[in-house]
């Protein structure tokens, strides 16, 4: 005797006015396929167009329902639904089932592990092809749970982080905003355009006490953020990401480095080789072990050819030390070096420094929040990581809407509901 039970705890179906009559295996479009046959007989109490009582049985209708894989087989339920008509109005139904929705072919089941899938770093695509759907049904099942996400607009928490990510063709701006919690790290909103009036239509919505609430907000050095903050966030700290600060002077000494390189043939492969050891911390360079070098054919220790590479050129020294002492003062958090630091004036550095110095200087109160408070954008800036590994994987998208939808369930910020 065929089990219904059994079967319906297989497949996750548990209508129990199906039942369920014949499993076979075929071959559909070259892809082995197990097909399960049921029977659907759900007779209401009244007629669903005019309520009357006198119902009869009018035939079946059959329906091919996808179903999720079973064993790594495409699985189709074909189900025999019966048919009834009404003796008062005459018009005749189906009976209808929990496990999909009227005049639909995909279960609810199917739909269920589309989104599951959509929370993993993988195409829509390949979705489409694990779940036997299309890439334009997965991107529908995407879209309709955009309505379950609601922006509460009567709470804002203490400290902010704020970034931006490289967004649709369709998006107003080239780049969309993104601001996160800084404490439970959790994102808050995903906004089309970073624009700064674009914002602060959108901040605005958030009533000034609720402005109010933000103690702290952690930003790059990007001007409109700061106009913003000041204008919309009142009681608000602007804190500098320590990555972007740091990767200020970097790259000003990186530049330095590639002018003396250009400049000096004979050091071109030895700063070319070496260039990370001077970004690096001196404290992590290794001077106790000693190898032989490439390019320089003797045996050396790391802090050997960073000393070598120094004593060539007066102007990279002085800037080498000058970004040593930045990179202490920030590591260690030492207020008092760090704005002494930029408030002195820097002769024997490279332009490139001075430039950087002077960018620094512009931004120093924002800096010096930055050494005295433990917030910053390293979070946002994994968030944003991800972001960009979902839209290579999928080679882009068009839309931004369905973009930011893809966005808030990798991040689980869309509720997905079992199915029952």
């Amino acid at each position: 005797m065929f089990n219904n039970n059994y079967i319906s705890n297989l497949l996750n179906l548990k209508d129990p006015n199906i039942n369920f009559t014949e499993i076979k295996e075929e071959n559909r479009k070259g892809i082995g396929t197990k097909v399960i046959t049921g029977i659907l007989v759900n007779k209401p109490d009244i007629c669903p167009h005019c309520g009357g009582v006198h119902i009869n049985i009018h035939g079946y209708k059959m329906t091919r329902i996808k179903l999720p894989k079973v064993s790594e087989y495409n699985a189709i339920l074909d189900l025999k639904k019966q048919r009834y008509k009404c003796m008062g109005c005459g018009k005749t139904f189906t009976a209808k089932t929990s496990i999909v929705e009227e005049n639909c072919c995909i279960s609810n089941n199917t739909k269920h592990a589309a989104i599951i899938h959509a929370t993993e770093k993988i195409s829509e695509k390949d979705i489409a092809k694990r779940l036997n759907i299309s890439h334009n049904t997965v991107n529908r099942i995407i879209n309709s749970h955009n309505i379950s996400y609601h922006v509460n607009f009567n709470y804002l928490p203490k400290a902010l982080c704020f970034d931006e990510f490289k967004s649709t063709k369709d998006a107003d701006g080239a780049m969309s905003f993104i601001y996160c919690d800084a404490v439970t790290h959790n994102i808050i909103d995903i906004i089309e355009n970073r624009q700064l009036g674009f914002l602060k239509q959108y901040f605005y919505r958030f009533s000034l006490k609720v402005r109010k609430n933000v103690k702290y907000i952690v930003m790059d050095m990007y001007s409109p953020y700061i106009s913003l903050v000041k204008e919309c966030f009142p009681k608000a700290k602007i804190i500098m990401d320590k990555f972007h600060v740091i990767n200020n002077f970097a790259r000003a000494l990186n530049k330095t480095r590639i002018r003396l390189m250009n400049s000096n043939k004979k050091l071109y492969n030895k700063l070319k080789n070496y260039y990370k050891l001077l970004l690096k911390d001196r404290r992590k360079v290794d001077s106790m072990h000693y190898a032989k070098r490439k390019c320089f054919n003797k045996w050396m220790s790391l802090r050997d050819i960073v000393d070598y590479l120094l004593a060539q050129d007066e102007e990279l020294k002085n800037t080498y030390e000058l970004y040593q002492s930045l990179l202490f003062a920030i590591k260690t958090k030492n207020e008092d070096l760090l704005n002494n630091i930029l408030m002195s004036e820097h002769k024997n550095v490279s332009d490139y420094m001075k430039t950087a110095i002077r960018t620094a200087e512009k931004y120093s109160e924002y800096i010096i929040n930055m050494v005295k408070y433990s917030y910053n954008n390293g979070v946002i800036e994994g968030i944003n990581n991800k972001i960009k590994v979902i839209k290579r994987i999928a080679f882009g998208y068009r839309s931004f809407y369905h973009f930011r939808n893809r966005i808030l369930i990798m991040f689980n910020l869309i509720h997905i509901e079992k199915v029952a």
